[in-house]
């Protein structure tokens, strides 16, 4: 099975505000990732924010952003990216973080992805969410910049066919301090579905066609309840839910049995691999998307 080709953007999630989702935790958990579960039995003490110390946030100009999106590649180099992080909404349970990475340049910032995160702060005794508290709220309204909120289309109707199904076997290695599996670990799981079904997709086309190159440009990940490890896989499915002249939507869930896990939207491009441009791919492989588009 090959790899995805590196994209124009990274995978981000954006977390929906629902329990079994330890949103809170996530600003700390990645720390804990490699301690094994018999042995880091219990979560870390929540941190307080005279932990942090004094806090002189350097505001920053506002300046509009869109989710998810990455304006420009970015390729391998040994010059670090720097990575500005703010709060964008803050609600009774929850707030939203957004993220910018960048490179400052001669000509002015550089960006190559921005993204947004529902967090939500959890009761891991009761696995429930709470409300914020009042200090927690002015904390974080330091380091307030409201800006609208991206709307997303609606989700279409699930497909569990032979074609789009995925079994996931949940390695000890994807799971972290909690039992569970890490958040980061869903966007893998995702894109070995999505690699799995397009390589089936492309099964018996005509001899000498192209196999088109594609990147990711957005991707959406809901997190409903805990994925949990075991021996036996769950069970994802994929289908193509969109196919545009030059880019196509890919859906998936993660389940087990009848309930839903995760979800996920990924919009996929074509692009020419010699100027790096968005391209219509090979009608052959436009034609096998559209014959199986939801």
């Amino acid at each position: 099975m090959k790899n995805e080709p590196a994209g124009h953007s990274q995978d981000v999630a954006t977390a929906s505000e629902r329990p079994g989702f330890n949103g809170w935790s996530q600003l700390e958990q990645s720390f804990f990732e490699s301690a094994p579960p018999d042995v880091a039995v219990a979560p870390p003490p929540a941190p307080t924010f005279d932990d942090l110390g004094p806090v002189r946030p350097e505001r920053r100009k506002t300046r509009r952003s869109t989710p998810n999106r990455a304006p420009a590649p970015l390729t391998f180099r040994f010059r670090p990216v720097s990575i500005e992080v703010w709060v964008t909404e803050v609600r009774a349970a929850s707030f939203t973080m957004a993220y910018e990475v960048f490179h400052e340049t001669d000509e002015g910032r550089r960006v190559y992805l921005q993204a947004t995160t529902v967090l939500t702060p959890y009761v891991f005794a009761s696995e429930r969410p709470r409300r914020l508290n009042a200090d927690e709220k002015s904390a974080l309204e330091t380091f307030l910049e409201p800006q609208e909120r991206q709307s997303r289309p609606p989700r279409t109707e699930s497909r569990h066919d032979k074609l789009g199904h995925y079994p996931v076997h949940v390695r000890f290695s994807d799971v972290d301090v909690y039992r569970h599996v890490n958040n980061v670990k869903y966007f893998e799981y995702f894109m070995e579905a999505r690699i799995l079904m397009t390589a089936r997709l492309w099964k018996g086309m005509p001899e000498g066609t192209p196999e088109p190159s594609m990147v990711v440009a957005q991707t959406d990940v809901d997190y409903k309840l805990p994925i949990l490890f075991r021996p036996e896989p769950y069970d994802a499915w994929s289908w193509i839910s969109r196919v545009g002249d030059r880019s196509m939507t890919i859906e998936s869930e993660i389940c087990d049995g009848d309930t839903v896990l995760s979800r996920a939207r990924v919009a996929m491009v074509f692009v020419d691999p010699k100027t790096a441009r968005a391209a219509p791919p090979p009608e052959a492989y436009r034609e096998r998307l559209l014959g199986v588009v939801g």
